[in-house]
């Protein structure tokens, strides 16, 4: 597996290799030996699958938080993304730093999201499906989310207005979200 790095300790860019011949092609997208190699050693639990059917759909900026908090491995089946993920771990170097990439069905590439990092994405595609696993089963108490569209940030979707649930469009912003949590 090819393993792309970034300035933010803990995520990354995981991109299996593909095996092609005349009938098609073969990748092995999972590994958990090969993946404990490079230090992702997440025991991951469960699969989720997500379809979105218009271009601009968002969802996000969620987590979950302990002792039910979620490391995920990100991957699309069908379309295109454009996935961020902003380090919201408070002692970290890099708090409120994001990373931003491209998923697509075509680059086969997935993203490593570490637990301590919110979560988002947005369509590019019509018709997108992503699969992601993680490593904690679903806690609604322990479910949360921060503003997508939080000045802070500064984090570009590359659409003013995009297509995202009430629940996603009245997070908090990060500044507010953490004062909550400090009263």
């Amino acid at each position: 597996m090819k393993i792309k790095r970034f300035t933010i300790d803990g995520p990354c860019l995981v991109t299996p290799p593909v095996f092609g011949d005349s009938r098609g092609w073969f990748s092995e997208t999972y590994n958990a030996t090969a993946l404990a190699a490079v230090g992702i050693s997440d025991v991951f639990v469960q699969d989720n699958h997500s379809y979105s059917a218009k271009t601009g759909t968002l969802r996000g900026l969620h987590f979950q938080v302990e002792p039910h908090a979620q490391a995920k491995l990100v991957r699309v089946v069908a379309g295109a993304i454009t996935d961020i993920i902003v380090d919201i771990r408070p002692n970290s170097p890099s708090f409120g730093e994001h990373v931003s990439v491209n998923l697509s069905a075509k680059n086969r590439a997935q993203l490593y999201v570490p637990k301590g990092f919110a979560h988002g994405f947005i369509t590019r595609q019509a018709n997108t499906e992503l699969c992601y696993k993680v490593s904690g089963f679903y806690a609604p108490d322990c479910d949360r989310g921060i503003a997508w569209d939080d000045p802070e940030l500064g984090l570009d979707w590359g659409f003013a207005t995009p297509f995202c649930s009430d629940k996603d469009s009245k997070h908090p912003t990060l500044s507010d979200y953490l004062e909550r949590q400090s009263t």
